[in-house]
Protein backbone atom coordinates (compact mmCIF):
# COMPACT_ATOMS: atom_id res chain seq x y z
CA UNK A 1 0.00 0.00 0.00
CA UNK A 2 2.82 2.40 0.87
CA UNK A 3 4.58 1.84 -2.47
CA UNK A 4 1.38 2.34 -4.46
CA UNK A 5 0.31 5.41 -2.48
CA UNK A 6 3.72 7.03 -3.01
CA UNK A 7 3.74 6.19 -6.71
CA UNK A 8 0.19 7.21 -7.59
CA UNK A 9 -2.22 9.87 -6.31
CA UNK A 10 -5.03 7.55 -7.40
CA UNK A 11 -3.95 4.75 -5.09
CA UNK A 12 -3.20 7.27 -2.35
CA UNK A 13 -6.85 8.39 -2.50
CA UNK A 14 -8.02 4.77 -2.52
CA UNK A 15 -6.00 3.89 0.57
CA UNK A 16 -5.92 7.15 2.55
CA UNK A 17 -8.70 9.41 1.26
CA UNK A 18 -12.19 9.99 2.56
CA UNK A 19 -13.54 7.03 0.57
CA UNK A 20 -10.61 4.76 1.43
CA UNK A 21 -11.30 1.04 1.32
CA UNK A 22 -10.93 -1.07 4.46
CA UNK A 23 -10.66 -4.33 2.58
CA UNK A 24 -7.44 -6.30 2.80
CA UNK A 25 -7.87 -7.38 -0.80
CA UNK A 26 -8.46 -5.08 -3.78
CA UNK A 27 -9.54 -6.50 -7.10
CA UNK A 28 -8.43 -4.89 -10.36
CA UNK A 29 -10.72 -6.41 -13.01
CA UNK A 30 -9.30 -7.34 -16.43
CA UNK A 31 -5.69 -6.49 -15.53
CA UNK A 32 -2.98 -9.05 -16.23
CA UNK A 33 -0.57 -9.70 -13.34
CA UNK A 34 2.47 -9.07 -15.55
CA UNK A 35 1.24 -5.62 -16.52
CA UNK A 36 0.52 -4.71 -12.93
CA UNK A 37 3.87 -6.07 -11.73
CA UNK A 38 5.74 -3.93 -14.26
CA UNK A 39 3.81 -0.88 -13.07
CA UNK A 40 4.43 -1.76 -9.43
CA UNK A 41 8.20 -1.93 -9.95
CA UNK A 42 8.20 1.60 -11.31
CA UNK A 43 5.70 3.09 -8.88
CA UNK A 44 8.16 3.29 -5.99
CA UNK A 45 10.30 5.87 -7.77
CA UNK A 46 7.87 7.65 -10.13
CA UNK A 47 4.91 9.55 -8.74
CA UNK A 48 3.30 10.89 -11.88
CA UNK A 49 0.83 8.48 -13.45
CA UNK A 50 1.74 9.37 -17.00
CA UNK A 51 5.45 8.82 -16.37
CA UNK A 52 4.65 5.54 -14.71
CA UNK A 53 2.79 4.33 -17.74
CA UNK A 54 5.51 5.50 -20.11
CA UNK A 55 8.22 3.79 -18.08
CA UNK A 56 6.18 0.62 -17.65
CA UNK A 57 5.30 0.25 -21.29
CA UNK A 58 8.52 -1.37 -22.45
CA UNK A 59 8.80 -3.47 -19.30
CA UNK A 60 5.35 -4.87 -19.94
CA UNK A 61 6.24 -5.62 -23.54
CA UNK A 62 9.44 -7.38 -22.42
CA UNK A 63 7.30 -9.60 -20.20
CA UNK A 64 5.14 -10.50 -23.16
CA UNK A 65 2.13 -8.58 -21.87
CA UNK A 66 -0.42 -7.62 -24.51
CA UNK A 67 -0.82 -3.96 -25.38
CA UNK A 68 -4.55 -4.36 -24.74
CA UNK A 69 -3.96 -5.14 -21.08
CA UNK A 70 -1.52 -2.28 -20.68
CA UNK A 71 -4.25 0.11 -21.86
CA UNK A 72 -6.81 -1.50 -19.60
CA UNK A 73 -4.52 -0.75 -16.70
CA UNK A 74 -3.92 2.77 -17.98
CA UNK A 75 -7.64 3.39 -18.18
CA UNK A 76 -8.16 2.12 -14.65
CA UNK A 77 -5.64 4.58 -13.28
CA UNK A 78 -6.50 7.56 -15.42
CA UNK A 79 -10.26 7.33 -15.36
CA UNK A 80 -10.19 6.79 -11.61
CA UNK A 81 -8.12 9.96 -11.43
CA UNK A 82 -10.84 11.74 -13.44
CA UNK A 83 -8.20 13.07 -15.82
CA UNK A 84 -9.29 12.12 -19.30
CA UNK A 85 -6.70 14.59 -20.60
CA UNK A 86 -3.92 12.51 -19.07
CA UNK A 87 -5.33 9.46 -20.80
CA UNK A 88 -5.49 11.41 -24.08
CA UNK A 89 -1.88 12.55 -23.71
CA UNK A 90 -0.72 8.96 -23.15
CA UNK A 91 -2.80 7.70 -26.07
CA UNK A 92 -1.22 10.28 -28.37
CA UNK A 93 2.24 9.54 -26.99
CA UNK A 94 1.93 5.85 -27.86
CA UNK A 95 0.06 6.50 -31.12
CA UNK A 96 -3.13 4.71 -30.07
CA UNK A 97 -5.84 6.36 -32.21
CA UNK A 98 -8.66 4.19 -30.87
CA UNK A 99 -7.88 5.13 -27.29
CA UNK A 100 -7.45 8.79 -28.26
CA UNK A 101 -10.83 8.74 -30.01
CA UNK A 102 -12.52 7.38 -26.88
CA UNK A 103 -10.93 10.12 -24.79
CA UNK A 104 -12.00 12.85 -27.22
CA UNK A 105 -15.58 11.54 -27.26
CA UNK A 106 -15.58 11.66 -23.47
CA UNK A 107 -14.34 15.26 -23.59
CA UNK A 108 -17.12 16.13 -26.05
CA UNK A 109 -19.77 14.74 -23.70
CA UNK A 110 -18.32 16.27 -20.54
CA UNK A 111 -16.42 19.30 -21.82
CA UNK A 112 -17.05 21.57 -18.85
CA UNK A 113 -16.02 18.96 -16.27
CA UNK A 114 -13.01 17.93 -18.34
CA UNK A 115 -11.51 21.40 -18.72
CA UNK A 116 -12.07 22.15 -15.04
CA UNK A 117 -10.27 18.98 -13.96
CA UNK A 118 -6.79 19.33 -12.55
CA UNK A 119 -5.12 17.49 -15.43
CA UNK A 120 -6.23 19.95 -18.10
CA UNK A 121 -3.47 22.48 -17.49
CA UNK A 122 -0.83 19.70 -17.61
CA UNK A 123 -1.41 18.63 -21.21
CA UNK A 124 1.03 19.44 -24.00
CA UNK A 125 0.35 21.92 -26.79
CA UNK A 126 -0.39 19.28 -29.45
CA UNK A 127 -3.04 17.70 -27.23
CA UNK A 128 -4.60 21.12 -26.58
CA UNK A 129 -4.72 21.76 -30.33
CA UNK A 130 -6.34 18.37 -30.96
CA UNK A 131 -9.12 19.30 -28.53
CA UNK A 132 -9.65 22.87 -29.79
CA UNK A 133 -9.96 21.65 -33.39
CA UNK A 134 -13.11 19.71 -32.57
CA UNK A 135 -16.52 20.89 -33.77
CA UNK A 136 -18.28 18.81 -31.11
CA UNK A 137 -17.26 20.41 -27.81
CA UNK A 138 -20.23 21.08 -25.56
CA UNK A 139 -19.31 24.42 -24.01
CA UNK A 140 -19.67 28.14 -24.62
CA UNK A 141 -16.66 29.58 -26.40
CA UNK A 142 -15.92 32.20 -23.72
CA UNK A 143 -15.55 29.45 -21.09
CA UNK A 144 -13.25 27.56 -23.42
CA UNK A 145 -11.16 30.71 -23.83
CA UNK A 146 -10.90 31.11 -20.04
CA UNK A 147 -9.70 27.52 -19.73
CA UNK A 148 -7.10 28.05 -22.45
CA UNK A 149 -5.82 31.13 -20.61
CA UNK A 150 -5.38 28.96 -17.50
CA UNK A 151 -3.40 26.48 -19.58
CA UNK A 152 -1.18 29.24 -20.98
CA UNK A 153 -0.38 30.46 -17.46
CA UNK A 154 0.67 26.96 -16.42
CA UNK A 155 2.72 26.57 -19.59
CA UNK A 156 4.52 29.87 -18.94
CA UNK A 157 5.51 28.55 -15.52
CA UNK A 158 6.70 25.25 -17.03
CA UNK A 159 8.86 27.18 -19.49
CA UNK A 160 10.04 29.54 -16.71
CA UNK A 161 8.56 32.53 -18.50
CA UNK A 162 7.01 35.54 -16.84
CA UNK A 163 3.22 35.16 -16.79
CA UNK A 164 2.33 38.17 -18.93
CA UNK A 165 -0.01 38.48 -21.95
CA UNK A 166 2.83 38.46 -24.48
CA UNK A 167 4.19 35.18 -23.17
CA UNK A 168 0.72 33.64 -22.87
CA UNK A 169 0.23 34.33 -26.57
CA UNK A 170 3.69 32.97 -27.34
CA UNK A 171 3.13 29.61 -25.60
CA UNK A 172 -0.35 29.22 -27.10
CA UNK A 173 1.03 29.41 -30.63
CA UNK A 174 -1.41 27.95 -33.16
CA UNK A 175 -3.89 27.06 -30.42
CA UNK A 176 -4.99 30.71 -30.19
CA UNK A 177 -6.29 30.68 -33.77
CA UNK A 178 -8.57 27.75 -32.87
CA UNK A 179 -10.58 29.77 -30.35
CA UNK A 180 -13.79 30.72 -32.15
CA UNK A 181 -14.15 34.30 -30.94
CA UNK A 182 -16.94 35.08 -33.46
CA UNK A 183 -19.18 32.61 -31.60
CA UNK A 184 -19.11 34.77 -28.46
CA UNK A 185 -21.60 37.54 -27.80
CA UNK A 186 -20.17 41.05 -28.02
CA UNK A 187 -20.62 41.36 -24.25
CA UNK A 188 -18.64 38.16 -23.59
CA UNK A 189 -15.87 39.27 -25.93
CA UNK A 190 -15.70 42.80 -24.49
CA UNK A 191 -15.56 41.60 -20.87
CA UNK A 192 -12.94 38.91 -21.43
CA UNK A 193 -10.79 38.38 -24.54
CA UNK A 194 -10.77 42.04 -25.58
CA UNK A 195 -9.19 43.01 -22.25
CA UNK A 196 -6.90 40.00 -21.84
CA UNK A 197 -3.94 41.49 -23.72
CA UNK A 198 -3.50 38.17 -25.55
CA UNK A 199 -5.05 39.47 -28.77
CA UNK A 200 -3.42 42.21 -30.81
CA UNK A 201 -5.11 45.58 -31.19
CA UNK A 202 -5.81 44.79 -34.84
CA UNK A 203 -7.48 41.48 -33.90
CA UNK A 204 -9.63 43.17 -31.25
CA UNK A 205 -10.77 45.86 -33.69
CA UNK A 206 -11.55 43.36 -36.46
CA UNK A 207 -13.61 41.24 -34.09
CA UNK A 208 -15.55 44.24 -32.77
CA UNK A 209 -16.30 45.17 -36.38
CA UNK A 210 -17.42 41.60 -37.01
CA UNK A 211 -19.87 41.87 -34.12
CA UNK A 212 -21.26 45.29 -35.00
CA UNK A 213 -21.24 46.04 -38.75
CA UNK A 214 -22.69 44.50 -41.89
CA UNK A 215 -21.62 43.17 -44.24
CA UNK A 216 -19.27 41.54 -41.77
CA UNK A 217 -15.56 41.82 -42.52
CA UNK A 218 -13.53 38.64 -42.65
CA UNK A 219 -11.72 37.70 -39.46
CA UNK A 220 -8.80 35.39 -38.90
CA UNK A 221 -10.73 33.19 -36.49
CA UNK A 222 -13.14 30.35 -37.22
CA UNK A 223 -16.82 31.31 -37.13
CA UNK A 224 -18.20 27.81 -37.68
CA UNK A 225 -20.46 26.85 -34.76
CA UNK A 226 -19.47 24.00 -32.50
CA UNK A 227 -22.26 21.46 -32.13
CA UNK A 228 -22.15 19.03 -29.21
CA UNK A 229 -24.86 16.86 -30.77
CA UNK A 230 -24.39 13.30 -31.96
CA UNK A 231 -25.82 11.72 -35.05
CA UNK A 232 -26.39 13.09 -38.51
CA UNK A 233 -27.53 16.57 -39.46
CA UNK A 234 -31.03 16.59 -40.95
CA UNK A 235 -33.12 19.17 -42.77
CA UNK A 236 -36.67 19.53 -44.04
CA UNK A 237 -38.04 21.69 -46.87
CA UNK A 238 -41.54 23.07 -46.55
CA UNK A 239 -42.03 24.37 -50.12
CA UNK A 240 -42.54 22.40 -53.32
CA UNK A 241 -41.75 25.17 -55.79
CA UNK A 242 -39.52 28.26 -56.05
CA UNK A 243 -40.55 31.60 -57.57
CA UNK A 244 -38.95 35.03 -58.02
CA UNK A 245 -39.12 38.42 -56.27
CA UNK A 246 -39.60 38.56 -52.53
CA UNK A 247 -38.86 41.95 -51.05
CA UNK A 248 -37.46 43.14 -47.70
CA UNK A 249 -38.15 46.34 -45.79
CA UNK A 250 -36.93 45.53 -42.27
CA UNK A 251 -39.89 43.34 -41.25
CA UNK A 252 -39.22 39.77 -40.10
CA UNK A 253 -40.35 36.80 -42.12
CA UNK A 254 -42.03 34.53 -39.56
CA UNK A 255 -43.58 31.07 -39.48
CA UNK A 256 -44.91 29.07 -36.53
CA UNK A 257 -44.05 25.40 -36.17
CA UNK A 258 -44.24 22.47 -33.78
CA UNK A 259 -42.63 19.01 -33.80
CA UNK A 260 -43.78 15.63 -32.54
CA UNK A 261 -40.50 14.83 -30.78
CA UNK A 262 -37.56 16.56 -29.10
CA UNK A 263 -35.04 17.94 -31.58
CA UNK A 264 -32.28 20.56 -31.69
CA UNK A 265 -32.47 23.22 -34.41
CA UNK A 266 -29.06 24.44 -35.55
CA UNK A 267 -29.99 26.74 -38.43
CA UNK A 268 -32.23 27.70 -41.34
CA UNK A 269 -31.92 27.46 -45.08
CA UNK A 270 -32.81 30.84 -46.65
CA UNK A 271 -33.38 31.99 -50.21
CA UNK A 272 -30.96 34.43 -51.85
CA UNK A 273 -30.98 37.15 -54.49
CA UNK A 274 -32.57 36.97 -57.94
CA UNK A 275 -30.00 39.50 -59.19
CA UNK A 276 -26.83 37.40 -59.04
CA UNK A 277 -24.16 36.98 -56.34
CA UNK A 278 -25.05 39.14 -53.32
CA UNK A 279 -24.35 39.51 -49.61
CA UNK A 280 -27.24 39.67 -47.14
CA UNK A 281 -27.38 40.87 -43.58
CA UNK A 282 -29.69 38.67 -41.50
CA UNK A 283 -30.88 38.14 -37.96
CA UNK A 284 -32.36 34.72 -37.25
CA UNK A 285 -34.34 33.77 -34.15
CA UNK A 286 -36.39 31.01 -32.62
CA UNK A 287 -39.06 32.26 -30.22
CA UNK A 288 -41.16 30.31 -27.75
CA UNK A 289 -44.51 31.45 -29.08
CA UNK A 290 -46.63 31.42 -25.90
CA UNK A 291 -44.12 33.30 -23.71
CA UNK A 292 -42.52 35.33 -26.54
CA UNK A 293 -39.11 34.29 -25.18
CA UNK A 294 -36.17 34.31 -27.61
CA UNK A 295 -34.52 30.90 -27.24
CA UNK A 296 -31.78 31.38 -29.81
CA UNK A 297 -30.60 34.01 -32.26
CA UNK A 298 -27.70 35.05 -34.43
CA UNK A 299 -27.00 38.41 -36.06
CA UNK A 300 -24.92 37.44 -39.06
CA UNK A 301 -24.79 37.45 -42.83
CA UNK A 302 -24.57 35.10 -45.80
CA UNK A 303 -23.50 35.17 -49.42
CA UNK A 304 -25.61 33.80 -52.26
CA UNK A 305 -24.73 33.00 -55.86
CA UNK A 306 -27.91 34.13 -57.60
CA UNK A 307 -29.35 30.65 -57.90
CA UNK A 308 -32.68 29.46 -56.49
CA UNK A 309 -30.85 27.25 -53.98
CA UNK A 310 -31.12 27.79 -50.24
CA UNK A 311 -28.17 29.08 -48.21
CA UNK A 312 -27.29 27.96 -44.70
CA UNK A 313 -27.53 30.42 -41.80
CA UNK A 314 -26.63 28.85 -38.47
CA UNK A 315 -27.27 29.59 -34.80
CA UNK A 316 -24.26 29.92 -32.51
CA UNK A 317 -25.61 27.09 -30.35
CA UNK A 318 -28.26 24.40 -30.92
CA UNK A 319 -31.78 25.39 -29.86
CA UNK A 320 -33.75 22.73 -28.00
CA UNK A 321 -37.26 22.17 -29.39
CA UNK A 322 -39.69 20.22 -27.20
CA UNK A 323 -42.53 18.07 -28.60
CA UNK A 324 -45.95 19.60 -29.19
CA UNK A 325 -44.87 23.12 -28.21
CA UNK A 326 -45.39 26.13 -30.50
CA UNK A 327 -42.30 28.00 -31.71
CA UNK A 328 -41.84 30.86 -34.17
CA UNK A 329 -38.99 30.85 -36.66
CA UNK A 330 -37.92 34.39 -37.65
CA UNK A 331 -35.53 35.78 -40.24
CA UNK A 332 -34.98 39.52 -40.76
CA UNK A 333 -33.07 40.08 -44.00
CA UNK A 334 -31.50 43.23 -45.42
CA UNK A 335 -30.68 42.98 -49.08
CA UNK A 336 -32.16 42.89 -52.60
CA UNK A 337 -35.24 40.97 -53.72
CA UNK A 338 -34.85 37.22 -53.39
CA UNK A 339 -36.40 33.99 -54.53
CA UNK A 340 -39.25 32.62 -52.44
CA UNK A 341 -41.13 29.35 -51.96
CA UNK A 342 -44.66 28.43 -52.99
CA UNK A 343 -46.97 25.43 -52.68
CA UNK A 344 -46.08 25.14 -49.02
CA UNK A 345 -46.87 22.08 -46.93
CA UNK A 346 -48.63 22.24 -43.57
CA UNK A 347 -47.02 18.95 -42.46
CA UNK A 348 -43.54 17.76 -43.38
CA UNK A 349 -42.23 14.38 -42.22
CA UNK A 350 -38.53 13.51 -42.06
CA UNK A 351 -37.76 9.80 -41.95
CA UNK A 352 -34.35 8.60 -40.79
CA UNK A 353 -32.70 6.51 -43.53
CA UNK A 354 -31.01 4.32 -40.92
CA UNK A 355 -33.61 3.83 -38.16
CA UNK A 356 -36.82 4.73 -39.94
CA UNK A 357 -37.75 7.08 -37.08
CA UNK A 358 -40.10 9.85 -38.19
CA UNK A 359 -39.96 13.51 -37.19
CA UNK A 360 -43.14 15.40 -38.07
CA UNK A 361 -43.13 19.20 -38.45
CA UNK A 362 -46.42 21.10 -38.43
CA UNK A 363 -46.42 24.68 -39.78
CA UNK A 364 -48.94 27.43 -38.94
CA UNK A 365 -49.45 31.07 -39.88
CA UNK A 366 -47.64 33.51 -37.57
CA UNK A 367 -50.02 36.38 -36.91
CA UNK A 368 -48.79 39.97 -36.97
CA UNK A 369 -45.95 41.46 -38.97
CA UNK A 370 -44.49 38.57 -40.94
CA UNK A 371 -43.44 40.22 -44.24
CA UNK A 372 -46.03 38.09 -46.02
CA UNK A 373 -44.53 34.71 -45.14
CA UNK A 374 -47.16 32.04 -44.53
CA UNK A 375 -47.59 28.30 -44.73
CA UNK A 376 -48.23 28.59 -48.48
CA UNK A 377 -45.59 31.17 -49.56
CA UNK A 378 -42.52 33.07 -48.43
CA UNK A 379 -39.11 32.72 -46.80
CA UNK A 380 -37.55 30.29 -44.26
CA UNK A 381 -37.93 27.29 -46.56
CA UNK A 382 -35.71 24.92 -44.57
CA UNK A 383 -35.07 23.99 -40.94
CA UNK A 384 -31.75 22.29 -40.16
CA UNK A 385 -31.76 20.09 -37.07
CA UNK A 386 -30.51 17.09 -35.12
CA UNK A 387 -32.78 14.50 -33.51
Amino acid sequence: RFVLAVGSAVFDAMFNGGMATTSTEIELPDVEPAAFLALLKKAAVISDVKQTLQSSFHSCCDLGTSVQHIWLLAFFLLVRSRSVFQALTVARLFDEPQLASLCLENIDKNTSDAINAEGFTDIDLDTLVAVLERDTLGIREVRLFNAVVRWSEAECQRQQLQVIPENKRKVLGKALSLIRFPLMTIEEFAAGPAQSGILTDREVVSLFLHFTVNPKPRVEFIDRPRCCLRGKECSISRFQQVESRWGYSGTSDRIRFSVNKRIFVVGFGLYGSIHGPTDYQVNIQIIHTDSNTVLGQNDTGFSCDGSSNTFRVMFKEPVEILPNVNYTACATLKGPDSHYGTKGLRKVIHESPTTGAKTCFTFCYAAGNNNGTSVEDGQIPEIIFYT
